[in-house]
């Protein structure tokens, strides 16, 4: 697979690279930060590849949600965990995460989230959305340190919301 023109791509879907990586995989690391407090957690997630964001599942009570809802701008990670150096990937994500507030999207996201983890029907939690605004992804298949970037192209700046008032 040549790879090698996408190292900085800027378009709304993620480049088939980055999904693959995405679909190995169904636990992320999710950070968030209020009050200059960091704070991470690791989550299960579906990726919804037609709609391009990563649907979760957490309670209102959960930190990070408490963090979101006062800064929705978070950074997440997704890794395979290997001494193998030459199988290391890894996806780095900025974007938005709040709660769907049209019913459409809501019951299609859970529907997806419940195909892949029937056993999440048991919690009360709300589905939440995660739609990347930037990734890298590493990959070493493609080469030692092959890094591959991707923005999403917005309406708005989105850059805003990291910098200090």
């Amino acid at each position: 697979m040549r790879v090698t023109n996408l190292s900085a791509i800027t378009m709304n879907h993620m480049p088939q690279p980055f999904i693959d990586v995405i679909n190995e995989h169904h636990v992320m690391t999710l950070a968030t930060c209020f009050n200059d407090e960091p704070y991470c957690c690791s989550l299960f997630y579906v990726y919804m590849e037609e709609e391009g964001y990563f649907i979760f599942l957490s309670e209102s009570s959960t930190r990070h949600v408490r963090d979101i809802s006062h800064n929705m701008y978070v950074s997440a990670n997704i890794a395979l965990e290997t001494e193998a150096v030459g199988k290391i990937q890894g996806l780095q994500l900025q974007g938005l995460a709040y709660r769907p507030v049209d019913d459409d999207t809501q019951k299609a996201a859970r529907r997806a989230y419940m195909r892949r983890f029937p056993y999440a029907a048991l919690l009360s939690a709300s589905i939440w959305i995660l739609e990347p605004t930037w990734a890298k992804l590493t990959d070493n298949r493609f080469g030692f340190g092959k890094k591959l970037t991707w923005k999403k192209e917005t309406l708005i700046d989105t850059n805003f919301l990291s910098k200090k008032a």
